[in-house]
């Protein structure tokens, strides 16, 4: 009985030292996400890549049916 009382505290003091972990790995994932959504949104938005882009979509549109 003293055996499973033991086993059930070392238990819950190792959930207790695990807890604030999902809260961090969530805020790094959103973090590096923020990161990566800056970047793209830099590249977009460049003179080349929006000019690029400007061409392909206009030559789409211009397109024979």
């Amino acid at each position: 009985m003293v055996k499973q009382w033991w086993a059930r505290r070392r238990a819950a003091a190792r959930a207790r030292a695990e807890a604030g972990m999902a809260t961090v790995e969530y805020a790094m994932g959103t973090l590096a996400a923020c990161a990566f959504a800056a970047v793209l949104y830099k590249v977009v938005t460049s003179g080349t890549v929006s000019g690029a882009l400007q061409s392909v979509i206009g030559r789409a549109l211009d397109a024979p049916f």
